[in-house]
């Protein structure tokens, strides 16, 4: 059972940075806007496609259970600055419906952060690619 949690976890992980390397491709113009709101002013074509690389790279390695720790800390790159930079609550008026959503975003950010700590210092279960390559005869 432990080994089936280890990969239903591994791929509900990974869905939320697979969905948001999607959403930067696939909406380009936008999330340029969106870099200018926050001031990510500089070379914006390498930091949004370095983000897709990042998130695509961390999130594959982190679904299929090969060098899980260096795919947290490929998305833990991206993910902690971009948790600081677009959420930050602590510039809104409190008790206000911005500073409610952006205080919910921030904590669900860092929990995420919390989930790729745990996956950076534990080894995946038994379904993992290094462990499928081992057990075929090739």
């Amino acid at each position: 059972m432990k080994d089936i949690t280890d990969l239903l976890g591994r791929i509900l992980l990974s869905f939320i940075f697979f969905f948001e390397a999607y959403d930067y491709f696939a909406y380009e113009r936008l999330n340029k806007e969106a870099m200018i709101i926050y001031g990510l002013t500089w070379n914006q074509d390498f930091l949004l496609y370095g983000a897709i690389l990042l998130l695509l790279l961390g999130a594959l390695m982190v679904l299929l259970g090969y060098r899980m720790r260096l795919g947290a800390f490929l998305l833990m790159i991206y993910w902690v600055p971009l948790t600081f930079i677009v959420h930050d609550f602590w510039a809104e008026e409190p008790g206000t419906a911005v500073f409610r959503l952006q205080s919910l975003l921030f904590m669900k950010n860092i929990a995420i952060t919390g989930g790729l700590l745990i996956v950076a210092t534990h080894t995946s279960g038994k379904y993992r690619l290094r462990r499928l390559f081992a057990t075929t005869n090739v």
